[in-house]
């Protein structure tokens, strides 16, 4: 089995995340570049470029990088370095939002709700272009919950072709190609009866349980190259069960894996 190589960005966008930092283990990767001043797409690109070449040299390694940081934008750094290591993975983005806003559709202006649209080529692209991002084929990426979407948002969704599955157990009879995958797993997603440590709760959701079964059969199904979590809000979980409720999930992805690259 490949071995996973865990990469932790401890920030929130561009801003520094001390108690991320300390889920560090002996031997994971710290991704903390020196961020210059400036304005914030600037910071988080030189984020997204370090953790591109962490993510190729893990891959050209023969290793499974685990990409874990406090937001889902870092996804553009992930898909940057499987792309320069000559992969065109299938995306499966496991989240409670849709993180698919532009600025036409987005009622807050918050760029941590439109790094899905930009690994689409739609909307706000100066982060991809930074670091050399190909947009991914609309097509070639799964959406699953996205429960809780602004109302442009879901317009926006319904026209692209970016596949919506708003029950993520639709992926047990998804027609999967042929492709190696990168899942993203937005921590909100799980309901947060079982993980309420977040920062954007949106109510129902899968279980944790229910998840950890999906997860299970993705593993065992699926040539998975890449994965990577954002994190719950380690202010809100007090009693640290989200973290756990979290970690056990990723674990699952990781403990179930049967297809080598």
């Amino acid at each position: 089995m490949i071995q996973p190589e865990f990469i932790l960005t401890p920030f929130f966008l561009d801003q520094s995340l001390l108690e991320l930092q300390a889920l560090a283990n002996s031997g994971w990767v710290i991704n903390k570049p020196q961020l210059p001043d400036g304005e914030p797409q600037s910071r988080m690109s030189v984020l997204h470029e370090a953790l591109a070449r962490k993510v190729e040299k893990s891959i050209r390694e023969g290793k499974l990088p685990v990409s874990i940081a406090g937001d889902c934008v870092t996804s553009i750094g992930v898909t940057a370095g499987l792309q320069r290591a000559g992969l065109d993975p299938l995306l499966i983005w496991f989240d409670a939002h849709g993180d698919f806003n532009t600025w036409d559709t987005t009622p807050s202006g918050f760029l941590g709700g439109m790094p899905l649209a930009m690994l689409a080529g739609l909307g706000e692209q100066t982060m991809p272009r930074a670091v050399n991002l190909q947009p991914l084929s609309q097509d070639k990426i799964i959406l699953t919950d996205g429960r809780d979407l602004d109302p442009g948002e879901m317009e926006l969704v319904a026209s692209s072709g970016v596949n919506h599955l708003i029950d993520p157990k639709s992926l047990y009879e998804y027609e999967f190609p042929d492709l190696p995958v990168y899942i993203h797993f937005d921590v909100d997603i799980i309901n947060p009866l079982d993980a309420p440590g977040m920062s954007y709760t949106a109510t129902g959701g899968p279980r944790a349980s229910e998840l950890g079964d999906i997860f299970r059969f993705l593993a065992q199904t699926l040539r998975i190259v890449a994965i990577s979590l954002s994190s719950w809000n380690p202010e809100l979980d007090t009693d640290g069960e989200t973290k756990k409720t979290s970690m056990n999930l990723l674990q699952v992805l990781l403990s179930e894996r049967s297809k080598e690259i």
